[in-house]
């Protein structure tokens, strides 16, 4: 469902980037005018913690160059569309902390290449948003660094409910984006961090193929799963936005995939007729919440009647992806995050007798628990002796679940499921219980492991008790390269259903 167009200013934050996109291209409101009213808007909800860093005069600068182009008809497809990156992603005018405390203050002298690759569109910068301290966290709730507005650590809240966690590690991109406060951002996946808080905020977001878009300049936790996506309010946003991000960068990042630039919106309004959507035995099991079942069976029903056939599948080692995931994400976190050691750039440690107890004192105060616990791991598990038994399997697990989606590829065209187990959680809820946090992942890890492209949809809402009114995603999963099928896949749900223009009351 397509917002009314408004010329005027009061209800901007209400328009999707697509609406947005028409009304600046025929010049009846300015970018300058977008970009104030973004920026009031996230002052008028510092109380969310989305944001940790705004500057304001750096947004408006940027608003009055894309005014400029408009102006001269050299507009791009972003012109003067302000989105908010995930702190993740480091930049030269904004502060660049990766949630963490190591890198408290630090200027990038550089930007990544999704933020370049964005702003050569002519996308504004609104703002660096909070997330898991180095993305490692489901809820949001590892950040070190005190959100814009806030004199303290704050927590990402949920719109939906102030009380619940929006999901992580891309919890302030998905929040921010619900709220109103951003019309479109960047996230990052690494195991679900993009599809699980924007399942749990009610908004779209996919991660494309692993190596589609470059992880230069995006705060390295995982090397072989980070990946960088969109988040926005639907499928036809995000096609906009990854196809500005997407493309190789051979120079500046080795992983970058020699794949030329695509444009995921060319297929939005493709038939589903005969389309095969695979539903895997090992997603609807045991543990999965009640409301969160019933929704994504009533959106696979909606599929039907769109023409598209259910076909029964297996992906057999589903349950074997946690345990391989948090071993090969630690061990690599532990190589990437040793760089961060207080000779060269971040937090340094202000006492210290020599170089080994400066290392050690700029870490313990540098890293936060979640860190240190994955760091822990990850050095045991890569240590003499241990290498074979935990490390070497791990990666061989990891080829058997990619060879397990393949299999299943050759009875369907996408998968679809739930995206987690449950609505989101109350905040603290699952604080002092790391596993638990890890076990909400079962749904997403498989897909990152694979390295295949993942997206959540909004497909309904938990209808009564304590959980009463909070958003449920529903996950599609596609082969290597299909980006564009799964973006048309959920472009043709939301233009059948509303579900993605639901907002939290109040925003």
């Amino acid at each position: 469902m397509t917002p009314t167009h408004h010329s005027s200013s009061a209800d901007l934050h209400q328009l999707d980037i697509h609406a947005l996109t028409e009304l600046l291209q025929q010049k009846k409101v300015s970018a300058v005018e977008v970009a104030e009213h973004f920026l009031s808007r996230c002052a008028a909800h510092a109380d969310l913690g989305a944001f940790v860093a705004l500057q304001p005069e750096v947004t408006l600068a940027q608003a009055r160059a894309a005014d400029l182009r408009i102006a001269n008809g050299t507009a791009g497809t972003l012109e003067g569309v302000p989105i908010a990156h995930k702190d993740i992603f480091v930049t030269r005018d904004f502060v660049s902390t990766a949630g963490s405390r190591m890198l408290k203050n630090y200027r990038s002298p550089f930007d990544a290449t999704v933020v370049t690759k964005l702003a050569c569109q002519g996308a504004v910068t609104l703002g660096k948003l909070n997330c898991d301290e180095f993305a490692m966290g489901s809820s949001n709730e590892n950040t070190a660094i005190c959100a814009v507005g806030h004199d303290h650590l704050s927590v990402v809240r949920n719109p939906w409910n102030t009380q619940r966690i929006p999901g992580g590690s891309s919890g302030g991109s998905a929040a921010a984006v619900a709220a109103r406060l951003a019309p479109g951002a960047t996230g990052t996946d690494t195991g679900g961090s993009i599809r699980q808080p924007a399942s749990f905020c009610g908004i779209t977001g996919i991660k494309p193929t692993y190596g589609r878009a470059s992880r230069y300049g995006m705060v390295a936790f995982a090397s072989s799963l980070d990946q960088a996506g969109p988040m926005a309010r639907s499928a036809r946003d995000c096609s906009v936005l990854l196809s500005a991000m997407c493309g190789p960068d051979p120079d500046r990042d080795s992983t970058s995939l020699d794949m030329p630039e695509e444009d995921f919106s060319a297929r939005l309004d493709d038939s589903l007729e005969g389309l095969r959507i695979g539903i895997p035995k090992e997603f609807f099991g045991a543990g999965l919440s009640p409301d969160v079942h019933a929704a994504v069976d009533s959106a696979l029903k909606e599929y039907e009647k769109m023409g598209a056939r259910l076909v029964p599948i297996s992906l057999p080692r589903t349950e074997l992806s946690i345990p391989v995931y948090y071993i090969i994400a630690p061990a690599e976190a532990s190589s990437n995050l040793s760089r961060f050691d207080g000779v060269k750039f971040g937090h340094r440690a202000s006492e210290y007798k020599d170089l080994a107890d400066m290392y050690k004192k700029t870490r313990a105060e540098g890293f936060g628990d979640e860190v240190k616990r994955r760091i822990m791991i990850g050095a045991y598990v890569l240590s003499h002796g241990y290498y074979d038994a935990y490390y070497l399997q791990a990666q061989r697990i990891r080829r058997m679940i990619a060879d397990d989606f393949q299999n299943a590829f050759k009875d369907c065209d996408v998968i679809a499921g739930p995206v987690a187990p449950t609505v989101a959680w109350k905040i603290g809820e699952k604080s002092d219980d790391p596993v638990a946090n890890y076990l909400a992942d079962i749904f997403t890890l498989p897909g990152s492991l694979a390295g295949l492209p993942g997206m959540s949809l909004p497909v309904g809402f938990a209808p009564a008790g304590a959980d009463a009114g909070l958003p449920i995603g529903m996950q599609l999963i596609g082969n290597y390269f299909q980006e564009a099928r799964l973006l048309n896949a959920a472009h043709r749900f939301q233009q059948a259903t509303d579900f993605h223009a639901a907002r939290p009351a109040g925003f």
